[in-house]
């Protein structure tokens, strides 16, 4: 069954959303930078289920199984898409970078089997710090009321099938709050809150990011926490850092929080087996 699994569905909105991106907002992004992204992640993702699973492989005196390996690919593939449509760079080697420390940091930072960074989000920053040639660009959608329909609907539906709606909804709730008081205590007109609002890239991140449910809180209460906490943060680093990037900054420094929120409020652990929409503590 291709569409129970809600990665295939993430899978199609995210290509919709980089052909978008190329065709009607006219980016610059070159197409064999996308290659190299996409590869990279998806060689990166077989290599290193390879070498951490050898182990475990060798012990049971047992063939490599190929779903083992092998079905992970859509992960992959999400990741890469999402690197296409947040990252820019100018070189072969930044994309790789982002693209293979993405990856690799589902493997490496690991609780109780459970990785607590996203690896788009993880990617991004490590590529942000560590070159001089990667940006983020997040007016790239403008400001159509069109892409806010498509992007609420798109990522309304991928919510509802993995059950994390309230984490997106508590983060875009939060953060308005915190945008319409500064915007009154300015007193700048609604027109300016609409604009910031409309960020395509704030909802990609609020909708598809924010929301991967292998790598946030298991629990809903620790979730919506989570989600305020992001909010918060985001919203310190924006105005009083004058952070450009600051949603994908407080992502990445306070996903170590999944650790303790998981150890606070136990709950299963979300598993894309048979149905996405199904919990597993495995």
């Amino acid at each position: 069954m291709f569409w129970r699994d809600a990665r295939n569905y993430q899978i199609l909105f995210l290509g919709t959303f980089l052909s978008l991106g190329i065709f009607t907002r006219d980016w610059t992004i070159r197409p064999d930078l996308i290659a190299v992204i996409t590869l990279t992640c998806l060689l990166t993702q077989m290599a290193l289920n390879i070498l951490f699973n050898r182990n475990k492989l060798d012990k049971n005196q047992k063939k490599i199984d190929s779903l083992i390996f092998f079905n992970s690919w859509r992960s992959a593939l999400i990741t890469g898409l999402g690197l296409c449509l947040l990252l820019r760079a100018n070189s072969y080697t930044t994309m790789a970078l982002a693209a293979s420390l993405a990856m690799a940091s589902k493997f490496i930072f690991r609780v109780q089997d459970k990785h607590f960074f996203n690896p788009a989000n993880f990617g991004i920053i490590a590529a942000l710090t560590l070159t001089q040639d990667a940006w983020v660009s997040p007016g790239q959608w403008g400001t159509d009321w069109w892409y806010l329909l498509l992007f609420l609907g798109t990522g309304g539906m991928i919510l509802k099938r993995v059950g994390r709606w309230e984490t997106s909804a508590t983060f875009l709730l939060v953060y308005t709050l915190l945008e319409a008081i500064r915007n009154y205590w300015l007193g700048w007109s609604w027109d300016v809150l609409q604009h910031q609002l409309m960020s395509g890239s704030l909802l990609l991140f609020a909708l598809f990011m924010l929301t991967d449910p292998r790598s946030i809180p298991n629990a809903t209460m620790s979730r919506l926490i989570w989600a305020i906490a992001i909010a918060c943060f985001s919203f310190i680093l924006q105005h009083l850092f004058y952070s450009s990037t600051a949603i994908f900054w407080a992502l990445f420094l306070l996903s170590p929080l999944t650790i303790f929120l998981d150890n606070w409020r136990n709950a299963p652990r979300f598993s894309w087996k048979t149905n996405s929409f199904k919990m597993s503590p495995n």
